[in-house]
Protein backbone atom coordinates (compact mmCIF):
# COMPACT_ATOMS: atom_id res chain seq x y z
CA UNK A 1 0.00 0.00 0.00
CA UNK A 2 1.48 3.35 -1.09
CA UNK A 3 1.95 6.23 1.34
CA UNK A 4 -0.66 8.37 -0.44
CA UNK A 5 -3.13 5.49 -0.35
CA UNK A 6 -2.50 4.91 3.36
CA UNK A 7 -3.07 8.60 4.13
CA UNK A 8 -6.31 8.71 2.12
CA UNK A 9 -7.64 5.55 3.76
CA UNK A 10 -6.80 6.86 7.23
CA UNK A 11 -8.60 10.14 6.49
CA UNK A 12 -11.59 8.17 5.23
CA UNK A 13 -11.81 6.10 8.41
CA UNK A 14 -11.75 9.28 10.49
CA UNK A 15 -14.21 11.21 8.33
CA UNK A 16 -16.88 8.49 8.10
CA UNK A 17 -18.28 9.08 11.64
CA UNK A 18 -17.80 12.84 11.21
CA UNK A 19 -19.83 12.64 8.00
CA UNK A 20 -22.64 10.87 9.84
CA UNK A 21 -22.58 13.69 12.37
CA UNK A 22 -22.93 16.31 9.61
CA UNK A 23 -25.91 14.40 8.20
CA UNK A 24 -27.50 14.39 11.67
CA UNK A 25 -26.97 18.15 12.00
CA UNK A 26 -28.54 18.84 8.60
CA UNK A 27 -31.34 16.28 8.60
CA UNK A 28 -32.45 16.47 12.23
CA UNK A 29 -31.06 19.42 14.15
CA UNK A 30 -31.44 22.02 11.40
CA UNK A 31 -34.48 20.65 9.54
CA UNK A 32 -37.76 21.81 11.05
CA UNK A 33 -40.00 18.99 9.82
CA UNK A 34 -37.57 16.24 10.80
CA UNK A 35 -36.87 17.85 14.16
CA UNK A 36 -40.57 18.18 14.99
CA UNK A 37 -41.21 14.60 13.86
CA UNK A 38 -38.38 13.47 16.14
CA UNK A 39 -39.43 15.44 19.21
CA UNK A 40 -43.23 15.19 18.95
CA UNK A 41 -43.48 11.68 20.50
CA UNK A 42 -41.96 13.10 23.71
CA UNK A 43 -45.32 14.73 24.46
CA UNK A 44 -46.60 11.28 25.48
CA UNK A 45 -43.39 10.17 27.18
CA UNK A 46 -44.19 9.43 30.86
CA UNK A 47 -40.99 11.07 32.12
CA UNK A 48 -41.68 14.26 30.17
CA UNK A 49 -45.31 14.30 31.29
CA UNK A 50 -44.38 13.87 34.96
CA UNK A 51 -41.79 16.63 34.72
CA UNK A 52 -44.29 18.92 33.01
CA UNK A 53 -46.95 18.25 35.68
CA UNK A 54 -44.50 19.05 38.48
CA UNK A 55 -43.14 22.15 36.78
CA UNK A 56 -46.55 23.50 35.82
CA UNK A 57 -47.93 22.82 39.30
CA UNK A 58 -45.08 24.78 40.87
CA UNK A 59 -45.44 27.51 38.26
CA UNK A 60 -49.14 27.96 39.08
CA UNK A 61 -48.31 28.13 42.78
CA UNK A 62 -51.91 28.42 43.99
CA UNK A 63 -51.76 29.22 47.70
CA UNK A 64 -54.77 28.93 49.98
CA UNK A 65 -54.14 29.58 53.68
CA UNK A 66 -56.16 26.72 55.11
CA UNK A 67 -55.60 27.78 58.74
CA UNK A 68 -56.84 31.29 58.04
CA UNK A 69 -59.94 30.05 56.22
CA UNK A 70 -60.87 27.50 58.90
CA UNK A 71 -60.23 30.02 61.69
CA UNK A 72 -62.64 32.46 60.09
CA UNK A 73 -65.26 29.72 59.64
CA UNK A 74 -64.81 28.52 63.23
CA UNK A 75 -65.12 32.06 64.59
CA UNK A 76 -68.36 32.60 62.66
CA UNK A 77 -69.76 29.27 63.88
CA UNK A 78 -68.85 30.14 67.50
CA UNK A 79 -70.70 33.40 67.11
CA UNK A 80 -73.69 31.34 66.07
CA UNK A 81 -73.48 29.24 69.24
CA UNK A 82 -71.12 26.43 68.19
CA UNK A 83 -69.38 24.81 71.21
CA UNK A 84 -65.64 25.65 71.60
CA UNK A 85 -64.58 22.03 71.12
CA UNK A 86 -66.45 21.84 67.81
CA UNK A 87 -64.90 25.15 66.74
CA UNK A 88 -61.42 23.77 67.55
CA UNK A 89 -62.18 20.73 65.43
CA UNK A 90 -63.09 22.99 62.53
CA UNK A 91 -59.78 24.90 62.95
CA UNK A 92 -57.84 21.62 62.79
CA UNK A 93 -59.08 21.06 59.24
CA UNK A 94 -56.72 23.77 57.90
CA UNK A 95 -53.85 21.50 56.80
CA UNK A 96 -56.33 19.11 55.21
CA UNK A 97 -57.77 21.99 53.22
CA UNK A 98 -54.26 22.81 51.93
CA UNK A 99 -53.77 19.18 50.90
CA UNK A 100 -57.14 19.15 49.15
CA UNK A 101 -56.26 22.23 47.12
CA UNK A 102 -52.87 20.74 46.19
CA UNK A 103 -54.57 17.55 45.05
CA UNK A 104 -57.00 19.51 42.88
CA UNK A 105 -54.13 21.45 41.28
CA UNK A 106 -52.13 18.28 40.60
CA UNK A 107 -55.17 16.46 39.25
CA UNK A 108 -56.07 19.23 36.84
CA UNK A 109 -52.41 19.64 35.80
CA UNK A 110 -52.21 15.91 35.10
CA UNK A 111 -55.38 16.04 33.00
CA UNK A 112 -54.00 18.97 31.01
CA UNK A 113 -50.62 17.34 30.36
CA UNK A 114 -52.14 13.99 29.36
CA UNK A 115 -54.66 15.59 27.01
CA UNK A 116 -54.42 15.82 23.24
CA UNK A 117 -54.32 19.59 23.61
CA UNK A 118 -50.99 19.39 25.44
CA UNK A 119 -49.58 17.09 22.72
CA UNK A 120 -50.62 19.66 20.11
CA UNK A 121 -49.17 22.46 22.21
CA UNK A 122 -45.91 20.53 22.59
CA UNK A 123 -45.67 19.96 18.83
CA UNK A 124 -46.51 23.58 18.01
CA UNK A 125 -44.04 24.83 20.60
CA UNK A 126 -41.28 22.65 19.18
CA UNK A 127 -42.01 23.80 15.65
CA UNK A 128 -42.04 27.44 16.71
CA UNK A 129 -38.90 26.84 18.74
CA UNK A 130 -36.89 25.31 15.94
CA UNK A 131 -35.09 28.56 15.25
CA UNK A 132 -34.00 28.52 18.87
CA UNK A 133 -32.65 25.00 18.42
CA UNK A 134 -30.65 26.40 15.54
CA UNK A 135 -29.52 29.05 18.00
CA UNK A 136 -28.38 26.32 20.38
CA UNK A 137 -26.17 24.80 17.70
CA UNK A 138 -25.17 27.80 15.60
CA UNK A 139 -25.87 30.86 17.74
CA UNK A 140 -28.71 32.18 15.55
CA UNK A 141 -32.47 32.27 16.07
CA UNK A 142 -35.15 32.81 18.72
CA UNK A 143 -38.21 30.91 19.89
CA UNK A 144 -39.97 29.29 22.83
CA UNK A 145 -36.72 27.48 23.54
CA UNK A 146 -34.33 29.98 25.07
CA UNK A 147 -30.58 29.73 25.33
CA UNK A 148 -28.69 31.61 27.99
CA UNK A 149 -25.07 30.71 28.50
CA UNK A 150 -25.06 26.93 28.75
CA UNK A 151 -28.73 26.53 29.74
CA UNK A 152 -31.51 25.53 27.32
CA UNK A 153 -35.07 26.09 28.58
CA UNK A 154 -38.55 25.57 27.16
CA UNK A 155 -41.30 28.11 27.87
CA UNK A 156 -44.33 26.23 29.25
CA UNK A 157 -46.43 29.40 29.48
CA UNK A 158 -49.14 28.11 27.14
CA UNK A 159 -49.69 25.03 29.31
CA UNK A 160 -49.67 27.12 32.49
CA UNK A 161 -52.30 29.48 31.09
CA UNK A 162 -54.49 26.54 30.10
CA UNK A 163 -54.09 25.03 33.56
CA UNK A 164 -55.13 28.35 35.10
CA UNK A 165 -58.36 28.29 33.06
CA UNK A 166 -58.98 24.65 34.02
CA UNK A 167 -58.54 25.43 37.73
CA UNK A 168 -60.96 28.34 37.58
CA UNK A 169 -63.47 26.12 35.77
CA UNK A 170 -62.98 23.46 38.48
CA UNK A 171 -63.98 25.96 41.15
CA UNK A 172 -60.52 26.92 42.44
CA UNK A 173 -61.24 30.66 42.28
CA UNK A 174 -57.83 31.79 43.66
CA UNK A 175 -56.28 30.48 40.44
CA UNK A 176 -57.80 33.48 38.65
CA UNK A 177 -55.35 35.69 40.49
CA UNK A 178 -52.22 33.77 39.52
CA UNK A 179 -49.51 36.36 38.78
CA UNK A 180 -46.97 36.17 35.98
CA UNK A 181 -44.25 33.73 37.04
CA UNK A 182 -41.12 32.17 35.59
CA UNK A 183 -42.55 29.41 33.39
CA UNK A 184 -39.35 27.82 32.13
CA UNK A 185 -38.66 24.09 32.04
CA UNK A 186 -34.90 23.50 31.95
CA UNK A 187 -34.18 20.94 29.23
CA UNK A 188 -30.40 20.98 29.09
CA UNK A 189 -27.50 22.65 30.83
CA UNK A 190 -23.81 22.30 30.13
CA UNK A 191 -20.80 24.57 30.41
CA UNK A 192 -19.58 22.97 27.16
CA UNK A 193 -22.44 24.41 25.11
CA UNK A 194 -20.32 27.17 23.59
CA UNK A 195 -17.81 24.59 22.35
CA UNK A 196 -20.65 22.45 21.03
CA UNK A 197 -21.95 25.50 19.16
CA UNK A 198 -18.59 26.05 17.50
CA UNK A 199 -18.34 22.44 16.35
CA UNK A 200 -21.94 22.43 15.11
CA UNK A 201 -21.39 25.64 13.16
CA UNK A 202 -18.37 24.09 11.46
CA UNK A 203 -20.38 20.98 10.59
CA UNK A 204 -23.17 23.19 9.26
CA UNK A 205 -20.75 25.00 6.95
CA UNK A 206 -19.37 21.71 5.65
CA UNK A 207 -22.90 20.45 5.15
CA UNK A 208 -23.82 17.41 3.15
CA UNK A 209 -20.70 17.67 1.00
CA UNK A 210 -18.54 15.91 3.55
CA UNK A 211 -20.05 12.43 2.99
CA UNK A 212 -19.42 12.78 -0.75
CA UNK A 213 -15.86 13.94 -0.16
CA UNK A 214 -15.31 11.06 2.25
CA UNK A 215 -16.49 8.47 -0.29
CA UNK A 216 -14.25 9.99 -2.99
CA UNK A 217 -11.24 9.95 -0.66
CA UNK A 218 -11.88 6.33 0.23
CA UNK A 219 -12.31 5.35 -3.41
CA UNK A 220 -9.08 7.12 -4.37
CA UNK A 221 -7.25 5.43 -1.50
CA UNK A 222 -8.40 1.99 -2.63
CA UNK A 223 -7.61 2.61 -6.32
CA UNK A 224 -4.12 3.90 -5.53
CA UNK A 225 -3.28 0.89 -3.36
CA UNK A 226 -1.11 -1.91 -4.72
CA UNK A 227 -3.43 -4.56 -3.29
CA UNK A 228 -6.86 -3.03 -3.78
CA UNK A 229 -8.91 -5.80 -2.26
CA UNK A 230 -6.92 -5.69 0.96
CA UNK A 231 -7.15 -1.87 0.91
CA UNK A 232 -10.95 -2.11 0.61
CA UNK A 233 -11.10 -4.51 3.56
CA UNK A 234 -8.89 -2.18 5.61
CA UNK A 235 -10.98 0.88 4.72
CA UNK A 236 -14.27 -0.81 5.55
CA UNK A 237 -13.07 -2.18 8.89
CA UNK A 238 -11.41 1.13 9.77
CA UNK A 239 -14.60 3.06 9.06
CA UNK A 240 -16.60 0.59 11.15
CA UNK A 241 -14.09 0.99 13.98
CA UNK A 242 -14.39 4.79 13.78
CA UNK A 243 -18.18 4.56 14.05
CA UNK A 244 -17.82 2.18 17.00
CA UNK A 245 -15.53 4.60 18.83
CA UNK A 246 -18.03 7.47 18.40
CA UNK A 247 -20.93 5.22 19.47
CA UNK A 248 -19.06 4.27 22.66
CA UNK A 249 -18.24 7.94 23.25
CA UNK A 250 -21.97 8.78 23.06
CA UNK A 251 -22.76 6.12 25.68
CA UNK A 252 -20.05 7.49 27.98
CA UNK A 253 -21.24 11.07 27.41
CA UNK A 254 -24.82 10.07 28.24
CA UNK A 255 -23.83 8.45 31.54
CA UNK A 256 -21.56 11.35 32.45
CA UNK A 257 -24.23 13.95 31.71
CA UNK A 258 -26.96 12.16 33.65
CA UNK A 259 -24.60 11.63 36.59
CA UNK A 260 -23.76 15.36 36.68
CA UNK A 261 -27.16 16.94 36.09
CA UNK A 262 -27.38 20.48 37.49
CA UNK A 263 -30.04 21.36 40.04
CA UNK A 264 -32.02 23.31 37.44
CA UNK A 265 -32.90 20.12 35.58
CA UNK A 266 -36.02 18.94 37.39
CA UNK A 267 -36.16 15.35 36.13
CA UNK A 268 -33.32 12.97 35.32
CA UNK A 269 -35.72 10.68 33.44
CA UNK A 270 -36.94 13.60 31.31
CA UNK A 271 -33.36 14.67 30.57
CA UNK A 272 -32.52 11.10 29.52
CA UNK A 273 -35.60 10.92 27.27
CA UNK A 274 -34.67 14.18 25.52
CA UNK A 275 -31.03 13.11 25.13
CA UNK A 276 -31.97 9.71 23.70
CA UNK A 277 -34.64 11.08 21.36
CA UNK A 278 -32.53 13.88 19.95
CA UNK A 279 -29.57 11.55 19.26
CA UNK A 280 -31.62 8.54 18.13
CA UNK A 281 -30.96 9.10 14.42
CA UNK A 282 -27.23 9.58 15.01
CA UNK A 283 -27.04 6.35 17.00
CA UNK A 284 -28.89 4.46 14.26
CA UNK A 285 -26.53 5.93 11.66
CA UNK A 286 -23.46 4.85 13.61
CA UNK A 287 -24.80 1.31 14.01
CA UNK A 288 -25.56 1.23 10.31
CA UNK A 289 -22.02 2.37 9.53
CA UNK A 290 -20.58 -0.38 11.73
CA UNK A 291 -22.68 -3.12 10.11
CA UNK A 292 -22.09 -1.79 6.58
CA UNK A 293 -18.32 -1.66 7.15
CA UNK A 294 -18.25 -5.25 8.39
CA UNK A 295 -20.43 -6.47 5.49
CA UNK A 296 -18.28 -4.71 2.87
CA UNK A 297 -15.07 -6.03 4.43
CA UNK A 298 -16.44 -9.57 4.60
CA UNK A 299 -17.68 -9.41 1.01
CA UNK A 300 -14.32 -8.09 -0.26
CA UNK A 301 -12.44 -10.77 1.66
CA UNK A 302 -14.63 -13.66 0.45
CA UNK A 303 -14.28 -12.51 -3.15
CA UNK A 304 -10.48 -12.71 -2.92
CA UNK A 305 -8.00 -15.42 -3.87
CA UNK A 306 -7.05 -16.67 -0.42
CA UNK A 307 -7.39 -20.29 0.66
CA UNK A 308 -10.58 -19.82 2.64
CA UNK A 309 -12.29 -17.54 0.07
CA UNK A 310 -11.41 -20.05 -2.68
CA UNK A 311 -12.91 -22.85 -0.62
CA UNK A 312 -16.11 -20.85 -0.15
CA UNK A 313 -16.28 -19.95 -3.84
CA UNK A 314 -15.57 -23.56 -4.84
CA UNK A 315 -18.27 -24.86 -2.51
CA UNK A 316 -20.80 -22.39 -3.92
CA UNK A 317 -19.93 -23.31 -7.53
CA UNK A 318 -20.11 -27.01 -6.70
CA UNK A 319 -23.60 -26.58 -5.29
CA UNK A 320 -24.63 -24.56 -8.35
CA UNK A 321 -23.20 -27.22 -10.69
CA UNK A 322 -25.08 -29.94 -8.84
CA UNK A 323 -28.33 -27.99 -9.12
CA UNK A 324 -27.65 -27.30 -12.83
CA UNK A 325 -26.98 -30.99 -13.57
CA UNK A 326 -30.18 -31.95 -11.76
CA UNK A 327 -32.11 -29.40 -13.78
CA UNK A 328 -30.49 -30.54 -17.03
CA UNK A 329 -31.48 -34.12 -16.30
CA UNK A 330 -35.07 -32.98 -15.84
CA UNK A 331 -35.21 -30.94 -19.02
CA UNK A 332 -34.47 -27.51 -17.56
CA UNK A 333 -32.13 -25.61 -19.89
CA UNK A 334 -31.08 -21.96 -20.19
CA UNK A 335 -29.50 -22.24 -23.64
CA UNK A 336 -27.27 -19.40 -24.74
CA UNK A 337 -28.34 -17.33 -21.70
CA UNK A 338 -26.37 -19.66 -19.45
CA UNK A 339 -23.34 -19.58 -21.71
CA UNK A 340 -23.44 -15.77 -21.95
CA UNK A 341 -23.89 -15.42 -18.17
CA UNK A 342 -20.91 -17.69 -17.56
CA UNK A 343 -18.78 -15.59 -19.91
CA UNK A 344 -19.84 -12.26 -18.39
CA UNK A 345 -20.41 -13.31 -14.77
CA UNK A 346 -17.83 -10.96 -13.23
CA UNK A 347 -19.31 -7.93 -14.97
CA UNK A 348 -22.82 -8.92 -13.98
CA UNK A 349 -21.77 -9.26 -10.34
CA UNK A 350 -20.05 -5.86 -10.47
CA UNK A 351 -23.18 -4.28 -11.98
CA UNK A 352 -25.38 -5.79 -9.25
CA UNK A 353 -23.06 -4.49 -6.54
CA UNK A 354 -22.96 -0.99 -8.06
CA UNK A 355 -26.76 -0.85 -8.44
CA UNK A 356 -27.34 -1.86 -4.82
CA UNK A 357 -24.65 0.61 -3.70
CA UNK A 358 -26.52 3.36 -5.57
CA UNK A 359 -29.80 2.28 -3.96
CA UNK A 360 -28.16 2.49 -0.54
CA UNK A 361 -26.70 5.92 -1.31
CA UNK A 362 -30.13 7.25 -2.37
CA UNK A 363 -32.00 5.59 0.52
CA UNK A 364 -33.41 8.20 2.90
CA UNK A 365 -32.03 7.52 6.39
CA UNK A 366 -30.80 3.92 5.92
CA UNK A 367 -30.69 1.67 8.97
CA UNK A 368 -29.15 -1.67 9.92
CA UNK A 369 -32.26 -3.36 8.52
CA UNK A 370 -31.69 -1.53 5.24
CA UNK A 371 -28.15 -2.95 5.04
CA UNK A 372 -29.34 -6.46 5.86
CA UNK A 373 -32.15 -6.22 3.28
CA UNK A 374 -29.76 -5.12 0.53
CA UNK A 375 -27.31 -7.87 1.51
CA UNK A 376 -30.06 -10.47 1.23
CA UNK A 377 -31.03 -9.10 -2.19
CA UNK A 378 -27.39 -9.22 -3.31
CA UNK A 379 -27.01 -12.80 -2.08
CA UNK A 380 -30.17 -13.78 -3.97
CA UNK A 381 -28.88 -12.13 -7.16
CA UNK A 382 -25.50 -13.86 -6.78
CA UNK A 383 -27.21 -17.21 -6.25
CA UNK A 384 -29.31 -16.76 -9.41
CA UNK A 385 -26.27 -15.71 -11.45
CA UNK A 386 -24.27 -18.67 -10.12
CA UNK A 387 -27.06 -21.09 -11.01
CA UNK A 388 -27.54 -19.68 -14.54
CA UNK A 389 -23.79 -19.65 -15.11
CA UNK A 390 -23.61 -23.26 -13.94
CA UNK A 391 -26.16 -24.29 -16.56
CA UNK A 392 -23.85 -22.73 -19.14
CA UNK A 393 -21.01 -24.89 -17.89
CA UNK A 394 -22.77 -28.25 -17.58
CA UNK A 395 -25.72 -27.87 -19.97
CA UNK A 396 -26.03 -27.39 -23.70
CA UNK A 397 -27.81 -24.82 -25.84
CA UNK A 398 -31.47 -25.62 -26.24
CA UNK A 399 -31.35 -25.31 -30.07
CA UNK A 400 -28.57 -27.91 -30.44
CA UNK A 401 -30.03 -31.43 -30.60
CA UNK A 402 -28.33 -34.18 -28.65
CA UNK A 403 -25.91 -36.41 -30.54
CA UNK A 404 -27.44 -39.64 -31.94
CA UNK A 405 -26.26 -42.88 -30.48
CA UNK A 406 -26.15 -46.18 -32.35
CA UNK A 407 -26.42 -48.08 -29.13
CA UNK A 408 -29.97 -49.25 -28.57
CA UNK A 409 -31.61 -48.20 -25.36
Amino acid sequence: MSTVSAVLITLTCILVPVSLLTVWVHDIALDTDQYVATMSPLATNPAIQDAAVNRITHAVDVKVDGNEVTSEVAAWLESQGLPPKAAAAVKSLGPKLDDAVDQVVNKVATRVVHSEAFANTWTEANRAAHQAVVQVLTGHGKGAVDVSGGTVTLNVGVAVDKLKDELVAAGVSPADKIPEVNKQLVLFKSDKLQKIRGAAHALDVIGNWLPVITVLLGLAGVLLARRRRRALVTTALGAAAGCLVVAIALVIARHYYLDHLPAEVQSEAAAAAIFDTLLHFLRISLRTGIVLGIVVALGAYLSGAGRFPRAVQGGADHMADSAARWGDSHGVHTGRVGTWTQAHRRWLILAAVLILALVFALWNHPTVLTVLLLVLILLAVLAVLALIAATGRVGRPADVPPERSDTPP
